[in-house]
């Protein structure tokens, strides 16, 4: 099952173990069992360690579980753990085997703390770049927390248990049989959800700090960039974060950051985290601000209660999805709606979906999903797709893809459960038309995440933050970076140097404000 390299790499890893581990094989007479019982074989003998048996009882076959010896397993694969999930079994086995993780002691604790009993079942595709995230935390809390157990659910191979559950987007998680939360959620989301004291406790904490020097508001490329380039010179730093990594966290390839040929946005995030912690720099990681107010110092206002205050300002809130803001959009995201067609689309295998936008995303999303689903119709409002013309003429070769220009799509249908068509407006004709389908990609934009800015700096006609060549904003003190802003171009490399470029205009506005007259 697993080739040489990968064997002598999980080898290695194995060594790691220290106390045994066992895993429960529970099969049946399935190609994937075979596959799986190979797999599982093969890890058995890379290690004294590991044992294997095949005489499990779990009701979802072909699937594994991994224990300890004489103790009930808590972590299960349904399916097998290969692909992006392959990092998550191997996190499963040394966690298991007593390898310590690497998890804040803080939230260590938090989760050794939870009471009751939780049951997790996480459904997930083998191509979706987010779910890895939701499937190691959970399985990390199995491992810390002898009340919680979890199980990974490959939706491509219980496409029968899925659609029974209306499951339409991943990851979606469930806890002890009801719908607890869908998308990317790291473990201290997940924790802070089911412990209901977390967010009093952290705003007591978050309000008693002192005023920094630089506040960093956003955790992306620009607010990372920013908070380096204030700590490194010296000066009290914070970072505050809605979620570390922004929108760079659901980004799958990245072929333009330079002199980096290729790597992935949940990659490249774990690099900028890791450069962050190399300075004195407070970070304060799921915490939405929302409201900004300029005086002597200026105070950011939580969504929990407590007031940051700083003598200066960077935001780097970055941009999120456009949405189409027709009827049926909301009621139906997650059932047939979906923002994602790397993590989304496996879910949608052999059926008709729409693509919404022609640019490079939706062009690029209409080609990944040509390969999977049974047809794309793709709608662009303009005259013409905006497209790269070599990403055209791929689409243009693919038989399963039909192509709508000049419509404006109207409305999502549904039966009340899952999406079943949409209807557009011909704008040559002005004819309303419908097209019977099951699934819907957005890919036509960015919004930023300035909302809780309006009346407290000057925003541009689309809500951009509008700053000079230095970052400066309206307000004295508080500059700007990033695709939140009037910058023209919402690249990773360019948000990164505008928030070096903010973070030295915010030094030079410190040390010019209190030198002495």
């Amino acid at each position: 099952m697993l080739d040489a390299n990968i064997k002598t790499q999980l080898k290695a890893y194995l060594e790691k173990l220290q106390t045994p581990i066992e895993l429960v094989a529970s099969l049946d007479d399935s190609a994937a069992a075979q596959e799986m019982h190979g797999l599982l074989t093969d890890i058995a003998g890379l290690s004294d360690k590991v044992s294997l048996r095949d005489d499990g009882d779990a009701a979802r076959r072909p699937s594994f579980a991994i224990g300890r010896p004489g103790e009930a397993a808590r972590i299960s694969f349904a399916g097998l753990p290969m692909g992006h999930e392959f990092t998550s079994l191997i996190l499963a086995l040394l966690q298991t085997g007593g390898h310590p993780p690497k998890v804040d002691a803080a939230v260590i604790e938090q989760i050794r703390a939870l009471p009751g009993e939780f049951r997790f079942e996480t459904y997930i595709s083998l191509s979706c770049h987010n779910c890895p995230d939701v499937v190691q935390a959970l399985n990390l809390m199995a491992v810390l927390n002898p009340g919680v157990s979890h199980t990974m659910v490959d939706g491509g191979l219980f496409q029968a248990e899925v659609e029974r559950l209306q499951i339409m987007a991943v990851p979606t998680v469930f806890l002890n049989g009801v719908e607890f939360g869908a998308g990317r959620m790291s473990v201290e989301e997940i924790v802070a959800k089911l412990d209901t004291g977390a967010a009093a406790r952290d705003a007591a904490k978050l309000g008693a700090k002192e005023a920094f020097d630089v506040l960093v508001v956003g955790g992306g490329p620009a607010g990372a960039a920013a908070a380096i380039y204030a700590a490194r010179k010296g000066i009290r730093t914070g970072l505050l974060a809605e979620r570390f990594g922004g929108q760079v966290m659901d980004t799958l390839a990245i072929e333009n950051f330079i002199s980096v040929r290729e790597t992935d946005g949940p990659k490249l995030v774990a690099g900028l985290e890791e450069h962050v912690k190399d300075y004195d720099v407070d970070i304060m990681n799921l915490q939405r601000a929302t409201q900004l107010k300029a005086g002597d110092q200026i105070e950011v206002t939580l969504e929990n209660g407590a007031v940051l205050r700083s003598k200066s300002v960077i935001l780097a809130t970055g941009a999120r999805w456009r949405e189409m803001n027709v009827p049926g959009e909301k009621e139906y995201r997650g059932k047939g709606v979906a923002y994602c067609p790397h993590c989304d689309g496996p879910l949608f295998k052999g059926k008709r979906v729409a693509v919404i936008g022609g640019g490079n995303s939706g062009v690029e999303a209409a080609i990944d999903l040509a390969g999977i689903v049974g047809h794309v119709t793709l709608l662009e409002f303009d005259s013409k797709l905006r497209a790269d013309a070599v990403l055209q003429r791929k689409l243009a070769s693919l038989p399963n893809v039909e192509v709508h220009t000049m419509a404006l799509t109207t409305e999502v249908t549904g039966d009340g459960n899952k999406v079943n068509g949409l209807l557009y407006k011909d704008r040559n004709t002005d004819e309303i038309k419908r097209i019977d389908l099951e699934g819907i990609f957005v890919q036509i934009g960015l919004l930023p995440n300035t909302d809780w800015l309006k009346g407290a700096v000057n925003l541009s006609k689309f809500g951009e933050i509008e700053i000079d060549a230095k970052g400066q904003t309206s307000v004295p003190g508080v500059f700007a970076a990033g695709d939140c802003t009037t910058v023209p171009y919402k690249q990773i490399v360019i948000a990164m140097g505008a928030g070096a470029t903010a973070a030295l205009s915010a030094f030079d506005h410190l040390i010019r404000t209190s030198a002495p007259a």
